[in-house]
């Protein structure tokens, strides 16, 4: 027997305690890219769902670092994943944002990793890194490096 879930089913979402809530929250596409990347970094994350619908729209409890890919072949109307801008609406998910991590395609040309720019624009923080794709063994070292970086100058109370 194979149960399929209905178009217009909602669950509620699912809400990370603050002891589970990773500082590291990303979204990866059917494709992979950005999961893989996340998987080599060895560290604790979680992912805002690719059909929050019927998964659910994440909700985090503590400060947090996104990774995201860019989307739409360079434009800015495009560059974002909706479940990311989705994600991002939600206030308490928002309010935690401290940086991001973009992952883009150089074919874009001016427009690689528009998503961070986006991001980083619209809601008023950094934007740390920027890699290519599925990123190299550099990327994921200096990522790793930069996040513990990052975090050791960063208060980690949710209120600050």
């Amino acid at each position: 027997m194979t149960l399929r879930a209905t178009p217009d089913r909602r669950v509620s979402p699912p809400d990370l305690a603050p002891e589970d809530s990773p500082n590291l929250i990303y979204f990866s596409s059917v494709s992979g890219n950005t999961r893989r990347f996340v998987e080599r970094l060895g560290m604790p994350a979680a992912r805002i769902p690719l059909r929050p619908r019927l998964e659910g729209m994440l909700h985090v409890n503590r400060p947090f670092v996104l990774i995201v890919p860019t989307y739409g072949g360079g434009s800015r109307s495009r560059a974002l994943p909706r479940q990311v801008a989705q994600f991002l609406n939600v206030p308490r998910n928002r309010s935690l944002l401290r940086g991001v991590i973009t992952a883009g395609n150089t074919n874009f040309g001016q427009d690689y990793c528009l998503a961070g720019t986006v991001v980083a624009e619209k809601c008023g923080i950094p934007e740390l890194y920027r890699f290519e794709l599925l990123g190299t063994p550099h990327d994921v070292a200096r990522v790793r490096e930069g996040l513990a970086l990052f975090w050791s100058t960063q208060p980690t109370d949710p209120e600050d």
